[in-house]
């Protein structure tokens, strides 16, 4: 028998053992871990240098396989580098460029990831040389330039090639059809021209080819359809011409075909030569595809037919199509008979009228019967109903336009905008062209961008929609907002949608795309802010490295905000026809690229201005009831005459119609957007009408175009403003700010004047000479600075929100001194140090409609 307490002085031998060979395993793992090549150590430092990173992800002393993000090593050799999204470092943001040379060092790399990094330049042609171990290569969003360098078509072993949404032009290289194990290949949304070519056909390992949104032309090579491993194909946005090849069509996996909006032409083939029926989706809307529909589209489970110009009836398993603007029959939406005919004579093929048959003679031989007489009774009695139904039309017009001036409208007030769906924008209702807004996204990508919408994900309620942080399958983060429209407007995404469709400019938030299949559900895709919003991003946390105090951003940065928020504004009042009014400017619609580079959000209350300045008088008369409420808001005493309506309609009504006031909106909204920016009290812009009031009755007071110094009580005490240029800026600023805070909307500036005042700060409170000044005065006051300090001086006068009774008899005697003549006849067109200059302007808000 053994002695058990043998045994048991045996257990702490045991252990002691034990824990050795765990430290030696472990000592083992760590010395695998670590990068045991010095060559590409300082490879990493020079990319490291070259390319701005910071040291928050690859911090220099740490190891960089270890430690380093991004970084993948294998057997102490670097194997991967992911930099998507990476921030660089603010010496590196001046002057960004594509300078990865130290790459060539990295043997042994199989994948490089820059994805929204910024590499603004061409594609070196060394990478064939030199990168022959690289298996992805994915540099989506990187601002590429110039054309892609045949050098690529020797990355021989190759599987994934992404350059898409970038600024590459010219013609594909013959060599990229040496890339015999490639697998993925994205170019889409470039500039990228010529024919399709013929190589295509060497990609025999192909699974997914993109190369939608170019400039490409021709017909598609019949090569194509031998890549039979080929699931996902889209060449939409193109010029592509001529007839889909019929083996394209019986391509065995083919799951995903999308070749919208290009010139296509010719029919459908038959079913006999297609392969086996799978679940896919189908879209080849927008081209000029005719004839009958065959069951062929049995195969996918998702079709588009739209915008084409097919004939005969509908096929009994189509349930989830969209067929609308072709020719078919017993089908609602199609195009007219007159464009059907007109489409197929020239072809110089028979249309099926829609399944009617064609007209005869009879008809006319019994008209050309008729009396003179009962033409003359028709004639008369159809003329007797046409004025009657005329008349009755003018009626209601009228009618309806004095409803709608009689009403409370959003935006001519300036508190915020009722509950309820906004109005459409021109034409939203009208079809719209979905390919041109965005890629088409499933809602099973969207499920697996979100981890299922889950709650880590969801970023707001919104009040249009839910919205969510998500990641692509791609790597590229995004914005979803979930729209359910049993809880909002029906069409209210379509006005978005139309919005992006009509208008175009870098200053508004990129929309990456939309998913319309679920019924309740809609989900439109915009592209991820590195810096969020303004209301985040003010005043924000300093890194885990340092203390854990709040960080502002500087004078000059907040000053670059408020000038791109201007800019788009401006766009959207004074260069869209009609003009377009956001209507929720505030300080969370202010979003922010990675440069804090302005990109206007919140657009699904974007709406047109609300009637025409050129209105009839008629219109005018009509509006009678605007002209009591100026008369009754003269009224009232003017410490109650704040910057929130509440006396129905706004008194602009009656001075210069509704367009000015709806717009004049934005410019309210906006001024308090100025003020959180001097102030750093974030909530102004999205405050209540007692809170916004709360706030304005303190900061306004501290604003006065004679002393600059008083300024300094309200500016955001984060904020170093010391040098005496800076805080002129500042106070220019909020000078800006209380010209667009006038309770009165005619007298507030156009966008683009407080735009130039933005651009020009120094030139608000600065006078270059009095000779000049005074010649301003009687020359120029249509100029954006005669307009804003038109507005100024209204303002001073009727946004007498200062309590204390010293405040104003100082700002008044200061006037007096300096002038020498009553406030009210005061004009601050050009203020400056030296208040001796200043010359009487007459009343009135001439100024202003410039």
């Amino acid at each position: 028998m053994v002695d058990q307490r043998n045994i048991v002085s045996f257990i702490p031998l045991f252990l002691l053992l034990w824990l050795k060979l765990f430290h030696f395993e472990l000592t083992l793992e760590q010395q695998v871990q670590q990068l045991s090549s010095p060559a590409e150590r300082a490879a990493l430092l020079q990319l490291r240098s070259s390319l701005g990173l910071r040291s928050k992800e690859w911090p220099r002393k740490a190891d960089p396989c270890s430690n380093w993000i991004g970084v993948r090593c294998q057997n102490g050799r670097v194997v991967g580098i992911n930099i998507s999204g990476f921030r660089r470092t603010r010496i590196g943001r001046r002057n960004p460029q594509f300078s990865v040379e130290a790459l060539a060092n990295l043997t042994l790399l199989q994948s490089f990831n820059a994805s929204n990094f910024r590499l603004p330049g061409p594609i070196p042609d060394w990478f064939g040389q030199k990168l022959h171990s690289l298996r992805v290569l994915d540099l989506r969003s990187c601002f590429i330039t110039g054309v892609i360098p045949p050098g690529v078509g020797n990355l021989t072993n190759l599987t994934s090639l992404y350059l898409s949404d970038n600024n590459l032009t010219g013609v594909l290289p013959n060599s990229l059809g040496q890339l015999s194990v490639l697998s993925v290949l994205d170019l889409s949304k470039n500039f990228i021209n010529g024919s399709l070519p013929t190589w295509f056909a060497s990609l025999g390992n192909l699974s997914s080819l993109d190369i939608s949104a170019n400039h490409l032309s021709g017909s598609i090579p019949p090569g194509i359809g031998t890549l039979s491993k080929l699931q996902f194909l889209v060449l939409r946005q193109n010029n592509f011409t001529g007839a889909l090849p019929v083996e394209l069509w019986s391509l065995p996996q083919l799951s995903f075909l999308d070749v919208s909006s290009n010139n296509f032409t010719g029919q459908l083939p038959n079913s006999s030569s297609i392969a086996n029926a799978t679940v896919g989706q189908l879209n080849i809307s927008h081209n000029m595809f005719y004839g009958g529909l065959t069951t062929i589209l049995r195969r996918f489970s998702s079709v588009d037919l739209s915008g084409n110009y097919f004939e005969g009836n509908v096929l009994d398993f189509m349930v989830n199509a969209s067929i609308g603007r072709n020719c078919l029959r017993n089908v609602t939406g199609q195009r007219t008979l007159a464009e059907c005919a007109s489409f197929y004579a020239a072809r110089g093929l028979a249309f099926d009228n829609f399944g009617r048959p064609n007209s005869t003679g009879d008809s006319a031989g019994k008209a050309s019967g008729m009396s003179n007489k009962t033409k003359i009774l028709i004639a008369a009695i159809s003329g007797g109903v046409g004025l009657f139904v005329l008349l009755l039309l003018l009626i209601l017009l009228l009618l309806c336009i004095r409803k709608r001036g009689n009403s409370s409208q959003r935006g001519n007030g300036v508190g915020p905008a009722p509950a309820g769906g906004s109005p459409p924008h021109p034409g939203a209702g009208s079809s719209i062209k979905f390919s041109s807004v965005g890629d088409s996204f499933s809602y099973h990508e969207l499920l697996q961008a979100t981890s299922d919408f889950s709650d880590a994900s969801l970023i707001k309620h919104g009040h249009s929609g839910d919205l969510f942080n998500g990641v692509l399958e791609s790597g590229i983060p995004v914005v979803i907002k979930r729209i359910d429209i049993r809880s909002t407007q029906k069409d209210a995404y379509l006005s978005e949608l139309d919005f992006f469709n009509k208008v175009s400019h870098p200053r508004f938030v990129p929309l990456l795309g939309h998913c319309l299949e679920t019924e309740n559900e809609k989900f439109l895709i915009y592209k991820a802010m590195p810096n969020g919003d303004l209301s985040s991003c003010l005043h924000y946390k300093k890194t885990v490295s340092e203390d854990d105090k709040l960080k502002s951003l500087d004078w000059i940065t907040r000053l670059k905000i408020a000038t791109g928020a201007a800019e788009a504004l401006a766009y959207l009042h004074h260069e869209c026809n009609p003009p377009i009014v956001h209507r929720d400017v505030q300080a969370s619609s202010i979003l922010l690229e990675d440069k804090y580079e302005v990109r206007l959000g919140s657009l699904s209350e974007a709406c047109p201005q609300d009637g025409d300045t050129q209105q009839s008088k008629i219109t005018r008369l009509l509006r009678l009831p605007h002209y009591i409420a100026l008369a009754y808001s003269e009224l009232i005493p003017l410490k109650h005459q704040l910057p929130v309506e509440t006396y129905g309609q706004s008194s602009e009504q009656g001075t210069s119609g509704s367009s000015t006031s709806v717009c004049a909106y934005d410019v309210y909204c906006f001024g308090k957007v100025l003020l959180e920016l001097v102030t750093g009290k974030l909530g102004i812009s999205a405050a209540s009408d007692a809170e916004a009031k709360e706030w304005l009755e303190q900061i306004l007071p501290c604003i006065t175009i004679y002393d600059k110094e008083r300024i300094t009580k309200i500016v955001d005490p984060s904020l170093i403003v010391d040098d005496e240029d800076l805080l002129e800026e500042v106070w220019a600023v909020a000078i800006v700010a209380r010209t667009c805070l006038n309770p009165k909307p005619s007298r507030r500036p156009q966008m683009r004047h407080v735009l130039r005042a933005l651009e020009n700060p120094f030139k608000v409170v600065r006078e270059e000479n009095s000779s000049s000044a005074r010649l301003r005065s009687t020359s120029s006051r249509g100029s954006w600075n005669a307009t804003l300090f038109g507005s100024w001086r209204q303002s001073s006068s009727d946004v007498a929100v200062i309590p204390a009774a010293s405040s104003t008899r100082i700002e008044r005697e200061s006037s007096l001194k300096h002038s020498g003549t009553t406030g009210s006849e005061i004009s601050l067109q050009n203020v400056g140090g030296d208040m001796s200059s200043i010359s009487p302007e007459p009343s009135g808000v001439e100024g202003l409609k410039s």
